[in-house]
């Protein structure tokens, strides 16, 4: 599996605090003082770098800015440009957001020279993501995410990924299947169960309709700050359908986790129509993330930090584990696609 090398992640071996700080100060114009502090991060490069002064911030937070260096070969520069025009069309419409900072040339995204790193600066905002919600504030959330989807819809995405079962799924499995991760007692198994949730699911995706989303919408990238929640982290913005963000904020099965939902779209269609029949999207959603983050473990193996991060990816027990997950999707979207009530204990919205 470590002979599978990604190329690009050479690049971020070159990211040295000289050529951090030399970047930031040619590309804003502003001077730091030296002091930068690496911040977590798997997928890109974060970092918090303190800035030079003349007077004293009215807020501490504003002696900060957020550098961010995309990870080489994960998006072009036309993905990473629509990212920024979905941030700035939310700023412009009074969504809180955390939106990039142009440069000095009035440009959002610039490369490091003599790499294939895309880097974009942000303001520093503080606050901290909400362990739990009370009903009050779970109806705020609803409506805060419809607000972002009316922006959303207003605008199309060309060059960013479609979620759809042969996006996160079929292509996903194919890698999977090609780069020869998955056991080769039990790949056969695995690829079945997921090209079958795929053809089932496919009618679902074809009738739901599709816009500009976060596509990563947990409450880890829902900040709870001095003035009210706000949304961050949309390196994982896709063209799809808008239940992906409402599952993802409320993943839970059980009687509460349903409460929670109901909560959540009460508040959205205070704001915004919801096509509740799109709810029955969410056990196919969530068998694709299963397999999609396996693939992207997969696709990151030659980054040092994954490793470390995920010690137990591509042993048995992992794929036995993942394998038994997915076929547990595929008797629960199959039960719901047949009307059954999968022995009493799982909804169908």
């Amino acid at each position: 599996m470590a002979a599978k090398q990604n190329e690009q992640s050479k690049y971020f071996y070159e990211l040295t605090p000289d050529r951090i700080l030399n970047a930031f100060e040619s590309s804003t114009g502003l001077r730091c003082t030296g002091r930068i502090l690496g911040l977590n991060s798997m997928e890109n490069r974060v970092y918090e770098i303190e800035v030079e002064m003349d007077d004293a911030p009215k807020n501490p937070s504003d002696r900060f800015r957020v550098a961010k260096f995309y990870r080489p070969g994960r998006w072009t520069k036309d993905q990473i440009l629509e990212e920024h025009e979905f941030l700035l069309d939310l700023v412009g419409a009074e969504i809180p957001v955390i939106a990039p900072q142009p440069f000095s040339d009035g440009q959002t995204l610039h490369l490091l020279p003599d790499t294939e790193i895309f880097y974009t600066v942000f303001p520093k905002c503080g606050g901290r993501s909400p362990d739990e919600l009370s009903a009050a504030q779970m109806e705020q959330v609803g409506r805060l995410l419809a607000r972002m989807h009316n922006v959303g819809a207003i605008k199309t995405a060309a060059h960013r990924v479609k979620l759809n079962p042969t996006t996160y799924g079929i292509d996903t499995l194919r890698y999977l299947l090609d780069q020869k991760y998955i056991p080769q007692e039990l790949a056969a198994r695995y690829q079945q169960v997921v090209e079958s949730i795929c053809q089932i699911s496919e009618p679902m995706f074809a009738r739901a309709s599709t816009q500009r989303i976060h596509g990563d919408c947990h409450f880890g990238n829902l900040i709870a700050g001095a003035t009210g929640f706000f949304w961050v982290d949309f390196d994982d913005m896709v063209v799809g359908p808008p239940v992906q963000d409402v599952w993802l904020l409320v993943p839970g099965r059980d009687a509460e986790g349903q409460q929670q939902l109901e909560r959540l779209i009460t508040g959205y269609e205070m704001m915004r129509d919801f096509d509740r029949t799109t709810l029955r999207m969410i056990e196919p959603l969530r068998a694709l993330r299963f397999v999609m983050f396996s693939s992207w473990i997969a696709r990151r193996w030659a980054d040092p930090a994954f490793p470390r991060s995920f010690p137990h990816f591509g042993s048995q027990r992992y794929w036995h584990e993942q394998l038994q997950d997915l076929e547990e999707q595929l008797q629960l979207i199959t039960a719901q696609n047949r009307g059954d009530d999968y022995g009493g204990s799982q909804p169908f919205y």
